[in-house]
């Protein structure tokens, strides 16, 4: 896995893992403002077929207005984007980390948003547990 996201391996179909990413992520006060279907787009624009693969644009109200008011050019940044793709035998699902992703800016004060941010999307993701592929 890359060092600026962390993720898992479902044991469950693409469709029911974008369900139940969803509703992880609201368990942990994020709301999907963007779903962006990346295998139909390439399949409209390029006439390529890929795997099923989206992207779900995921915010957290609170966490976001307190950093838009520590640097209002911060939304470049957001929202949280979590990838569900197809895999062999499941689903895959990532979760780009808040605090790799603010880090680009320098400004230290968004540090501990960050952190609240990445500590409810590991949350997210652990609540994900029981439909883990087992480990090889």
């Amino acid at each position: 896995m890359a060092t600026y996201g962390f993720g898992t391996t479902l044991s469950v179909p693409y469709e029911q893992a974008i369900e139940r990413v969803k509703e992880a992520l609201k368990a942990e006060g994020f709301g999907v403002l963007t779903e962006i279907d990346v295998r139909r787009t390439l399949r409209d624009k390029l006439g390529l077929e890929t795997v099923p693969y989206v992207i779900l644009g995921a915010c957290n109200p609170h966490l976001a207005q307190r950093a838009l008011e520590i640097e209002p050019e911060i939304g470049l940044l957001l929202p949280c984007n979590v990838v569900v793709r197809a895999v062999a035998d499941g689903s895959r699902v990532e979760i780009a980390d808040p605090q790799a992703m603010l880090a680009v800016s320098g400004n230290a004060q968004l540090a501990q948003i960050a952190q609240e941010a990445r500590g409810r999307l590991q949350r997210a993701l652990a609540a994900l547990a029981p439909l883990s592929a087992p480990s090889a």
